[in-house]
């Protein structure tokens, strides 16, 4: 290990002993528990942005039984259609690829496959679909960036060697049972000496997202975006930041063009087309027709509320009142 890094390892950011906790028989997951809070927070988040655009409430929820476990199914598709050779090549097990507790969601999958169970969901309830997606999008982008965090606890995509001082320690783990390495699911044995000091690209990509999600919210509010601007922003801000993350990663990944990881040339595509619907499409944000609320179960905003029985005709304006009844008053 040598004396300069056990000297100045106090300085670096250490990683958790493990990403797995035993109830009894049943695992605690760090990286599931993550991924539950991240779609939590985009449903929550989501449900008041699309009420405030003047949707029913519990749209969100509706929508969402469609749209996450098509994301979830999307993601897993993505990451086994990226990195087949760890599960079907050589000394891979396809069992594994059913493990999707164990890491392994493709965001590019997980937000194709979600907007189509979401434009599912959106048809049901008679929401436009780019209402819909400019409600969520700040609540995806934090959602992911929740579920960096269950990355930290698995020890995982992380960049080159770096001794900066947020540099993260990366332990060597192992099943307690047998001793055997165990990155995933194992113990660390030795947390006072590392095994490699490397860049938290988790970390980098949790901050930028959250940055995003404070940049979309913004120019949301400022410029009234609408007609799917707001997702288009999202993504455009995203994949930005994710192509020089992706660049910083040593993690093995599906290399394409000779000797570039695949989700650097995905960010800059998806980038370009972002930022050019931003550009392009233009007009106000969209209304709810009435129809959605009545679905839900509610009057849409404006109608008359049938509990209120009094006639509307009783109603006269006090002037009309005395100009009507004068002649009956004359002499």
């Amino acid at each position: 290990m040598g004396p300069v890094l056990t000297t100045s390892v106090l300085a670096y950011l250490p990683s958790p002993d493990r990403g797995v906790w035993h109830l009894g028989p049943v695992p605690l997951r760090a990286y599931a528990l993550f991924i539950i809070a991240g779609i939590v927070v985009a449903i929550w988040w989501g449900e008041k942005r699309l009420v405030a655009r003047g949707g029913p409430a519990g749209t969100v929820v509706d929508v969402a039984v469609w749209a996450v476990p098509f994301g979830l199914i999307g993601g897993r598709l993505y990451h086994l259609a990226t990195d087949w050779r760890t599960y079907f090549g050589p000394g891979g097990d396809p069992v594994d690829a059913l493990k999707i507790w164990e890491g392994g969601l493709g965001i590019w999958g997980a937000i194709a496959l979600g907007a189509v169970g979401a434009w599912i969901g959106c048809r049901r309830r008679r929401i436009p679909l780019p209402l819909f997606a400019d409600a969520v999008a700040p609540g995806i982008i934090v959602a992911q960036a929740i579920g960096r965090l269950g990355n930290y606890f698995n020890q995982e995509l992380y960049g080159g060697p770096t001794t900066l001082p947020w540099g993260l320690e990366i332990y060597e783990r192992v099943d307690p049972a047998t001793g055997a390495s165990d990155p995933l699911g194992g113990v660390a044995v030795d947390t006072a000496n590392p095994i490699a000091i490397v860049h938290p690209t988790f970390l980098y990509e949790l901050l930028w997202n959250l940055a995003v999600a404070a940049l979309i919210v913004w120019a949301d509010r400022r410029f009234r975006l609408g007609r799917g601007r707001v997702f288009a922003l999202y993504v455009a801000g995203y994949t930005l930041g994710r192509f020089f993350i992706e660049l910083m990663r040593t993690d093995p990944a599906t290399r394409v063009f000779g000797d570039i990881r695949i989700n650097v040339v995905v960010s800059a595509v998806l980038f370009l087309a972002a930022v050019a619907y931003v550009a392009l499409v233009r007009g106000p944000r969209e209304t709810v027709p009435p129809e959605a609320f009545v679905l839900a179960g509610v009057e849409p905003p404006g109608e008359p509320d049938p509990s209120d029985e009094s006639d509307p005709s009783e109603t006269v304006d006090a002037g009309e009142r005395k100009t009507d009844d004068s002649p009956d008053r004359a002499p």
